[in-house]
């Protein structure tokens, strides 16, 4: 980039094919940039609520994936605005944060940035739009406090853990199992769940695919699913109350860390260099068994002659697993990962009641069950599907369900959704702005009616009249005094949400809010887009 001073040292950007290129500052470049990350927002509102459309994306090498997943659709979209990509970071901070909400907090974002637009063209500075969307959140997550409710639970009696589950699911392409999915999320989370503390290890928690079968044939094993077979077809395929030892050492014998080369003229030395590796062979072997273990696991790769060496002694063994998978191993059945064959101890063995190969169908597609594990703090969702895009989804939903359930655990405070807490807080944010002096009020007004935008995308998504069914529920949650009134997605008969047991998290619901306010923040304070390729 190279800079021309004028006579008070202030510089000139040169740019590149300056005559057909043109630089947006101030109001433009906001409007520019709400542009953009509108555009991302109006994507995802059709994939809002339980009757939501699905996104099909493919991939440049023609990869396909379905979904109305937000995070998993922006994720994959091709996006090169940078504004653009603000709306994609914050799909996936929720994501990460909550799991569920991902669709709903862009489209809020994009809600927000529309009025935004509107109060610009009024001459309001986009300082003070901030500073009022700011005090407006505050005053929507102070009302989501006193709107909220309890549920109660305890690792034997966990309905309304499954009430919760069966919501987040209610959207995803796991409908037909439904009850199924909901138990596997909740199952999984109160076996691994840590109540002292209040928190869930979802890394406890590993989801395993195979392709076959029906979604009703997901199951939930309490150890851990391999995707590995035995080693040698004629050792053992079911060992009871197993002692296994976890290696990360090769089942080699040793290299020479030199560029030398070894020649070998006779045969002698042939066989010489030959009776040496079997004896190494024979000592790893030994000092398996000496260990008294049952299973040989190990993390590396070794050869036939090894492979046949540990069949005649009958040892069953299985190569190649990867080092997430060794770590979960160690930790359900208490093994130490060991490094070097001379520090295999029977102490650092670990305790499995039964390791058993499963065979899949026609395809004779081999996976490994380790069940029954010494510590049983470490589980596996074992999902099925016609094919690998199905398999997939199933693993995004049960996650976002898992996510869920663990937020519940940390808290137990829930909101109703259907539409009905975005409803109560805009009414809420609509009286705190008539008390309020000066142009603050116009923001939080505004910030009012961007939060009416989550409801209507739900009506409209489910085929009812967006604006009627928007102002009746308004209505009616005044008159009544009834916060817990939403838009009936499900077509059941009534709006109360809590009859129809529409829960969300409360913490889910506040850091949707505030996450989409501070990156509208971000963006109303963004009034220049420079880009270093553009200059010389």
């Amino acid at each position: 980039m190279s800079l021309v001073f004028d006579e008070y040292g202030r510089p000139f950007i040169i740019i590149k094919e300056q005559s057909s290129k043109t630089r947006l500052k101030g109001l433009a470049a906001l409007k520019s940039n709400i542009i953009a990350a509108r555009s991302v927002a109006s994507t995802l509102r059709s994939s809002l609520g339980p009757k939501g459309m699905d996104k099909i994306l493919v991939s440049g090498d023609g990869d396909v994936c379905v979904s109305n997943d937000g995070a998993t659709i922006l994720e994959r979209m091709e996006v090169e605005n940078q504004i653009a990509k603000l709306m994609v970071e914050l799909s996936k901070s929720q994501d990460q944060e909550i799991g569920d909400g991902t669709t709903g907090v862009v489209v809020l974002a994009g809600a927000l940035l529309e009025q935004a637009e509107l109060l610009l063209d009024r001459g309001l500075h986009p300082r003070r739009i901030s500073e009022g969307f700011e005090v407006a959140c505050k005053v929507a997550c102070d009302h989501l406090d006193k709107i909220c409710d309890k549920i109660h639970f305890t690792p034997h009696e966990t309905s309304e853990l499954l009430t919760v589950a069966k919501t987040t699911l209610s959207s995803k392409i796991v409908t037909r199992a439904l009850d199924q999915m909901a138990n596997l999320a909740v199952s999984a989370i109160m076996a691994v769940a840590d109540f002292e503390r209040k928190d869930v290890n979802l890394d406890l928690i590993k989801m395993e695919g195979k392709v076959g079968g029906q979604m009703e044939d997901s199951m939930l094993v309490s150890g851990i699913v391999l995707d590995k077979d035995i080693s040698h077809p004629g050792m053992a395929k079911t060992i009871k109350d197993a002692k296994i030892c976890i290696l990360t050492c090769p089942f080699e014998p040793p290299k020479p860390k030199t560029k030398h080369n070894i020649q070998i003229d006779t045969v002698e030395k042939y066989q010489t260099l030959y009776k040496q590796e079997q004896e190494y062979f024979v000592d790893m072997v030994k000092k398996i068994k000496d260990s008294g273990a049952t299973l040989a696991i190990c993390q590396w790769g070794f050869d036939d002659e090894a492979n046949h060496l540990l069949y005649q002694n009958e040892l069953p063994a299985v190569r190649w697993v990867g080092g997430v998978e060794i770590e979960l191993l160690a930790i359900a059945t208490g093994a130490r990962i060991v490094p070097r064959f001379s520090e295999l101890t029977p102490e650092k063995l670990g305790k499995a009641g039964v390791v058993r190969e499963v065979s899949f169908g026609t395809t004779k597609d081999k996976m490994l069950f380790i069940e029954n594990c010494e510590n049983s703090k470490a589980v596996t969702i074992f999902v099925r599907g016609a094919n690998k895009m199905i398999i997939d989804e199933i693993k995004r939903s049960i996650h976002d369900a898992l996510c869920m359930v663990r937020n519940l655990v940390r808290d137990n405070r829930i909101v109703y959704g259907g539409g009905s807490s975005e409803i109560a807080c805009s009414l809420a944010v609509s009286d705190a702005a008539s008390k309020v002096t000066g142009v603050d009020q116009y923001a939080m007004r505004a910030f009012s009616d961007a939060l009416e935008a989550i409801p209507m995308a739900l009506s409209e998504n489910s085929g009812l009249p967006g604006i009627e069914s928007l102002a009746a529920l308004k209505q009616r949650q005044v008159q009544e005094k009834n916060p817990w009134l939403g838009v009936d997605c499900k077509m059941v008969g009534t709006n109360d949400m809590k009859s129809q047991k529409v829960l969300e998290t409360l913490h889910g619901k506040k850091q949707q809010f505030m996450l989409a306010t501070q990156v509208v923040k971000m963006i109303l304070k963004i009034d220049d887009v420079i880009s270093p390729s553009e200059y010389e």
